[in-house]
């Protein structure tokens, strides 16, 4: 379910995996953004003259709209090749329309093209996202060595490698969080958390069923949550104690009483920003973790 959302947002390439998640149901909720439903459906090639794109626009409706899409599709290729060389200003600049003009201009296209993105920053946010997940899953299908680990150490690694792509923009990060936690983001940002920690629970080879799909997945954005915001305030070296921070959370994370709590601050977060109904479905998977958890653990 995730996965093909993640193809869908991300092109083709290499995702080739026919894997589908059990729960059919939730497909309309984990669904591409507004903004990059076709960013990146096309590879980075050469860019068409903008006077044909202008020029098709005519023909949007009627039996030849067929014959926009190409420059539309050609427009969000500029988008996207705008957005990618926009990241290498963040350090600098951080998350900002400033960042994307400047990114613009390095790949020869005029600032105004800042203007086309509805919600300006949060596209260059959620594109970082994008791009990360696609690395993540590279990782995983060119044949990322975790055979030789136990679960727990699958998911230590694979959380590791995916915090580490935002080492670079670690000073600008609580920004984007900020954007992220936007009322207006906060649909897009939840749907990339999730496809997140369901391509790692993919790469760890989980094959939960039922309720269990729910209780992983909820618990494991908890513990990618939280090491998240302590990597902020981690100062040691190489984020060292990270990783030991991250490691203690998972093993907590195997321990089914002790993940209780930390899946019902969960629940209350994604309940406060995406609605009532998810709320509820997490209490509900709350209250059945519960009545296991005198028995053996979830993982």
């Amino acid at each position: 379910m995730y996965r093909t959302a993640a193809k869908r947002l991300l092109g083709g390439g290499g995702l080739t995996t026919t894997r589908l998640l059990r729960f059919p149901k939730l497909r309309p909720t984990i669904i591409p953004s507004s903004y990059t439903s076709g960013l990146c459906t096309s590879s980075m090639g050469n860019q068409s003259d903008h006077t044909a794109a202008s020029s098709s626009t005519d023909t949007r409706e009627g039996p030849r709209g067929h014959e926009s899409r190409k420059p539309r599709a050609e427009f969000q290729e500029e988008q996207a090749r705008v957005l990618s060389a926009s990241l290498r200003h963040v350090p600098r600049l951080g998350w900002t329309e400033e960042a994307m003009m400047a990114g613009s201009r390095d790949v020869g296209v005029s600032p105004s093209i800042v203007g086309s993105f509805s919600r300006k920053e949060a596209a260059l946010v959620e594109f970082f996202m994008d791009e990360c997940l696609q690395l993540l899953i590279d990782r995983v299908d060119s044949g990322l060595d975790l055979q030789n680990l136990i679960p727990s150490e699958r998911i230590s690694k694979l959380i590791r490698i995916r915090l580490e792509m935002q080492v670079p923009y670690m000073s600008k990060w609580p920004q984007a969080l900020s954007i992220q936690a936007h009322p207006l983001n906060v649909p897009t940002s939840f749907k990339q958390r999730a496809m997140l920690v369901d391509e790692i629970w993919h790469g760890v080879g989980d094959g939960a069923s039922d309720l269990d799909w729910y209780v992983k997945r909820t618990i494991l954005g908890g513990v990618y949550s939280t090491t998240e915001i302590y990597m902020l305030t981690d100062d040691s070296l190489e984020y060292r104690d990270t990783w030991a921070f991250l490691d203690d959370r998972v093993k907590d994370a195997f321990d089914l009483k002790k993940s209780l709590q930390e899946a019902k601050y969960f629940a209350q977060d994604i309940g406060a920003g995406v609605g009532k109904s998810v709320q509820g479905l997490m209490n509900g998977v709350i209250q059945t973790m519960s009545r296991r958890s005198s028995g053996s653990s979830t993982f």
